[in-house]
């Protein structure tokens, strides 16, 4: 359980405080009736230098425009030294409103109407969204599933990269929701690929710093001067220090052209200002709130065990493998023989609980549902007892 200190365990309400996982229940689900363990933020209060920093700059009454100082740019670079040996240079790093907001700018900066993009599903269903809203065809390269474990499929996604109206590759790593950490092999591999036809990486790296149980995140665009060259990489602490509501995204790009697109297009649509608050969030996350990242993913892996276990000792008939990073798990409810319509209505109207439809993740997710542990180990015990007490009943 987690320490005093940050209080993992207390449930904190979160009704009527505008938060979309769980004020946006009725229309999602169709009640508010159940335990919302679906849109990834976590339901732990931010560290305390955050809250400090932020409480500061509350109490200055005008909150007009502002701008990124010196000290913005310095804690995003101490940070990839730090944690991944990454040393950046302040003209590589611009703001960004968010990972995916960067990801449909770079994919209108970088393709033309009727251009391929290529991501891999089941995946982050903005993937597909960010693609097909502004015209672009979307060209898949599924991940294979290995009794639960996901690979990249080299051979295919080297024939879909070859194609010439395909430009961009849109890397999720580590990835969601199969909770994959990327290794050094395979980011080579991807690199390889895409220098040899002529493809970008756009690379989601959003849950870097969330990797678990030892696991180690290497950005792609460290691995070389010519990898980093083709890649675009979003980062944020947003996930990793629960700052979704704020504008703390920013990108890293070593190649000039690149990024000078990818601002053409952030001034074009005036989304370089961002706001007040979130330049300071990143502060004093990257600055001060080590120690609360460390106590955090010591409880994220308490929950993920908890959980797996609970399933393996009692509902045997679902599979889920432990994620090598994020807090979210996949799991496979295969084993319920319920059609897609069938296990949505018997989670939320059986067994109180919403998670997110493994389909919307691609077709590849059909059977599957995405679960957010990271809540209080309380609330994840009455989850699961309210799934298996529904199974008992429901299912023969």
């Amino acid at each position: 359980m987690s320490s005093d200190k940050y209080s993992f365990d207390k449930v904190i309400k979160r009704e009527n405080s505008r938060a979309i996982k769980y004020d946006f229940r009725e229309k999602l689900f169709g009640t508010s009736d159940v335990i919302p363990l679906w849109v990834a933020d976590m339901d732990f209060p931010v560290a305390p230098a955050i809250q400090k920093a932020l409480q500061k700059r509350v109490d200055h009454p005008v909150m007009g425009y502002t701008n990124r100082p010196q000290s913005f740019f310095n804690a995003i670079k101490s940070w990839l030294k730090a944690h991944y040996d990454w040393s950046v240079d302040d003209s590589w790093l611009e703001f960004s409103p968010g990972v995916v907001p960067n990801i449909a700018i770079a994919v209108q900066a970088f393709t033309d109407v009727g251009d391929g993009v290529v991501i891999q599903p089941p995946v982050y269903p903005p993937f597909f969204s960010v693609v097909r809203d502004f015209g672009r065809e979307v060209i898949e390269n599924p991940l294979k599933n290995e009794n639960g474990r996901y690979y990249i499929d080299f051979e295919h996604l080297d024939k879909v990269t070859s194609n010439s109206s395909v430009k961009l590759l849109l890397l999720c790593h580590p990835h969601n929701p199969v909770g994959r950490v990327w290794s050094k092999a395979e980011l080579y591999k991807i690199g390889e690929i895409a220098l040899k036809n002529g493809v970008t990486i756009i690379s989601d790296e959003i849950h870097c710093d969330l990797t678990l149980y030892k696991n180690k995140h290497t950005p792609i665009a460290s691995l070389s001067k010519e990898i980093a060259d083709i890649t675009v990489t979003c980062m944020a602490p947003s996930k990793t220090f629960n700052l979704a509501g704020l504008s703390t995204a920013y990108m890293v790009v070593s190649n000039e052209k690149l990024l000078h697109k990818l601002r053409t297009y952030l001034s074009g649509f005036h989304l370089h200002m961002g706001n007040v608050f979130g330049p300071i969030a990143l502060e004093a996350a990257y600055n001060e709130s080590q120690e609360w990242l460390n106590d955090l993913k010591n409880y994220l892996e308490g929950n993920i065990d908890f959980v797996i276990d609970f399933i393996n000792k009692k509902m045997p008939e679902l599979k889920v493998e432990k994620p090598e990073a994020t807090y979210l798990l996949w799991i496979n409810f295969e084993g319920f023989n319920m059609k897609s319509s069938q296990l949505k209505s018997f989670l939320v109207n059986e067994a109180k609980i919403g998670l997110n439809d493994g389909l919307t993740f691609g077709k590849q997710g059909r059977g599957f549902m995405r679960m957010n542990i990271a809540s209080s180990r309380t609330v994840i015990e009455k989850a699961l007892n309210q799934l298996l007490d529904a199974r008992n009943r429901i299912i023969k």
